[in-house]
């Protein structure tokens, strides 16, 4: 997975800590105090997941497999040996994003993180109690807000992968419900399933403007019979595709307006100017037909002329 670029993250890291009220004085608390929690890492560690084991769902889908437990254990200590004997600078910091994008890989659901941070903070605590620290309220304070921000990282990267991924999906599935298809010599089909918005008109007019390029086509049939709703703003999305094409000398022919469509926009007072439109997909390409077959006889008389 490509290194993950968050602002917050990425740039003034004294400010990313300010956030939090965490300063340089709070980290030399904890690090001073480091040696109580990692002579007694292990045995926390086991305590976290007697703990998980208890979350029956969470740890047989997630942690189940015996080996891949002793490997997840063994990264475990590492994260908390750093958490205790580390300042945050970038190194600090690339390592959080790093368990974000592992989170994110597997999806492990960001709530089940938060609960275990939360389990960590327990134990913490308890083990604070138990040393009878002289500074115990000052050293649970800077090990929450020290958290508190690898919790920010986590999340931060976790969410951005996350959001990137539905992104990649959603321009996918658009990519697929708008194909652009030479069904016939000149002839290009584009069938429109779903929403039309904004974005997906603009890359529906992408491609079929390529397509004409590439194709030289001179009719270019729009199936709407999928689309679910047909309001002022999808009307005026198709218009602005069928005045492209025109500026390309390709003729667009919408088919597929049913009854509803056809009262919808008279209701709406729609004006689609001199857009030709079809009740059936058959009319529409019949249409075309007659126009690729008369721009051939129109050619074949041009060259006999000369």
């Amino acid at each position: 997975m490509n290194e993950v670029k968050f602002d917050s993250i990425d740039g003034d890291i004294a400010d990313l800590v300010s956030k939090y009220s965490f300063s340089s004085e709070n980290n030399e608390i904890i690090m001073k105090n480091s040696s109580f929690f990692l002579e007694t890492l292990d045995e926390s560690i086991e305590i976290f997941y007697t703990w998980m084991k208890e979350q029956s769902n969470t740890f047989d889908e997630y942690f189940a497999d015996a080996k891949l437990m002793i490997t997840v254990k063994k990264l475990q200590k590492s994260y908390w040996e750093t958490f205790f004997s580390q300042e945050i600078n970038q190194e600090y910091i690339d390592s959080r994003k790093k368990v974000g994008q592992v989170h994110a890989q597997i999806n492990l659901p960001l709530e089940i993180y938060c609960a275990a941070m939360n389990k960590f903070q327990i134990i913490w605590d308890n083990i604070i109690s138990s040393k009878n620290f002289s500074n115990e309220v000052e050293l649970i304070k800077c090990i929450h807000r020290k958290m508190n921000i690898d919790s920010s990282i986590v999340s931060a990267t976790y969410n951005m992968l996350t959001n990137k991924r539905i992104a990649d999906q959603n321009r996918a599935l658009l990519e697929m419900s708008t194909p652009v298809t030479l069904i016939w010599d000149r002839i290009l089909l584009l069938p429109i399933v779903g929403i039309l918005d904004s974005k997906r008109t603009l890359d529906m007019m992408d491609s079929i403007l390529k397509e004409i390029s590439r194709s030289q086509a001179v009719v270019a049939l729009i199936d709407i019979s999928g689309v679910a709703v047909v309001d002022t703003a999808v009307a005026n999305h198709l218009i602005k595709v069928t005045k492209a094409t025109k500026l390309m000398g390709c003729e667009t022919i919408i088919s597929g307006v049913s009854p509803v469509i056809a009262h919808t926009i008279v209701d709406l007072g729609i004006r689609i100017g001199e857009i030709k439109t079809t009740a059936a997909l058959k009319d529409a390409l019949s249409i075309a037909l007659k126009k690729v077959e008369e721009l051939k006889i129109e050619n074949t008389n041009k060259h006999a002329q000369l």
